[in-house]
């Protein structure tokens, strides 16, 4: 079990980085129609379940939102030229991945984006490959296609998660499946992939002509010590036998906008996924996702390394909290998103029970770890994406119900 030394801990809370931005700031959600906070019944329920973060965006961001209201009109909006020009130069930036214009498609969300390459490159009866626990959205967008889904269950041992290589190879194998989706990095297990691992499913895919589809979307929620690699970025030939899915929405806390990206650079793929979008009705962004993601990915670099650290250190805090108050409760390593897997398997109850239990005797909303798949059974996934304060109170609430 990883926790982090007690020192590392007392420095990051007692002596904080000095910050330019004031995540600690308390802003009320309540009332805006947010999915997140007015979804519950009852006001005094702390939602720490769905992936949305309660920090104000970065101000670029605003500001660019703030300058396209003042102008008045909202038309049909083409997508200009210094759209693509903010994702292949963030991409090239941040991941040392050069990608071209002529690959990218543009859409509603990573989730349309994923039905829309199921359609594209599958038939109703076709075996799509996860590997679980993992996001909940990917059984829907298989089976709202007439697709089968074949599990790869992820081995879990020693509190961490790795892949079950010989039970992928066995799977691929299987003339009728056709896709594996990857999540890159793994929400909700937290993991960032090596180099070597996505080059071993890379490999395995290719030689069982298999494609893979990689949801980066937490691509930019990754924590020191770890790095990123886009699946595409390994090599030309896994370039050409992948799609990438990717957004700003999690980053900079844009998900209500509604935008993300495919990066497709075989034509001929890329040429049916963009009639699937057309078929979905999926194939438009509005002005303000527009405007959004290019003052992000142009701007927001400062406001997401601080981000970043104030995440980071909820996770200390967090960490710290369960080897004091919850020994017997685990917390998994966070290697990249704001998503916390907590094995709680030692209280012997179900996921669900557990959740039913916090949200009705504490009034603490968290996501049952079997949401992700019959392999999460036993788990629970906290958001830590809040005000230090509300993360306090939440862990108060899961101390005064399985506190020993």
């Amino acid at each position: 079990m990883y926790y982090p030394h007690k020192r590392e801990y007392l420095f990051c809370i007692l002596n904080p980085i000095s910050m330019k931005y004031n995540f600690d700031e308390i802003i009320s959600r309540r009332g805006t129609d947010s999915y997140k906070w007015d979804t519950a019944t009852s006001n005094d329920i702390l939602p720490m379940w769905v992936a949305d973060m309660d920090f104000r965006t970065a101000p670029p961001i605003i500001d660019a939102l703030q300058k396209r209201v003042k102008h008045g009109i909202f038309g049909y909006t083409k997508v200009p030229s210094r759209y693509y020009e903010s994702i292949t130069g963030w991409f090239n930036k941040q991941h040392n991945f050069p990608i071209l214009k002529d690959w990218l498609l543009f859409t509603t969300g990573v989730v349309p984006a994923l039905s829309a390459i199921i359609k594209a490159l599958t038939k109703p009866g076709d075996k799509v490959i996860v590997q679980t626990p993992v996001y909940n959205c990917f059984f829907s967008s298989i089976r709202n296609n007439g697709c089968l889904i074949e599990t790869n269950q992820l081995l879990y041992n020693n509190q961490t998660y790795t892949i079950n290589f010989d039970d992928l190879e066995q799977k691929t194998a299987d003339p009728a499946t056709r896709l594996l989706l990857l999540c890159n990095p793994h929400n909700p297990v937290g993991r960032v992939w090596t180099r070597e691992e996505l080059q071993r499913i890379g490999e395995i895919c290719i030689r069982n002509h298999v494609t893979v589809i990689s949801d980066e979307i937490h691509c930019d929620l990754v924590y020191a010590g770890h790095t990123h690699i886009p699946f595409g970025s390994i090599s030309r030939e896994f370039l050409q036998n992948s799609v990438t899915c990717t957004a700003p929405s999690k980053t900079f806390n844009l998900a209500g906008l509604q935008c993300a990206n495919i990066l497709a650079a075989d034509s001929t793929v890329k040429a049916r996924i963009d009639k699937a979008l057309n078929i979905h009705e999926v194939c438009e962004i509005n002005p303000f996702a527009i405007e959004a993601l290019i003052a992000a990915y142009n701007e927001g670099e400062e406001w997401l390394e601080e981000l970043k650290q104030y995440l980071y250190n909820n996770y200390l805090y967090l960490t710290h909290f369960f080897r004091q108050h919850l020994p017997h409760l685990h917390v998994l390593p966070l290697e990249a998103t704001y998503l916390v897997w907590v094995d709680c398997t030692a209280l012997r109850q179900t996921s669900a029970e557990i959740a039913h239990t916090l949200l009705n005797n504490q009034h603490l909303w968290i996501n049952e770890g079997t949401l992700y798949g019959e392999a999460g059974e036993g788990f629970i996934r906290i958001n830590i994406a809040t005000q230090h304060e509300n993360l306090r109170k939440g862990l108060e609430k899961i101390r005064n119900q399985y506190g020993q």
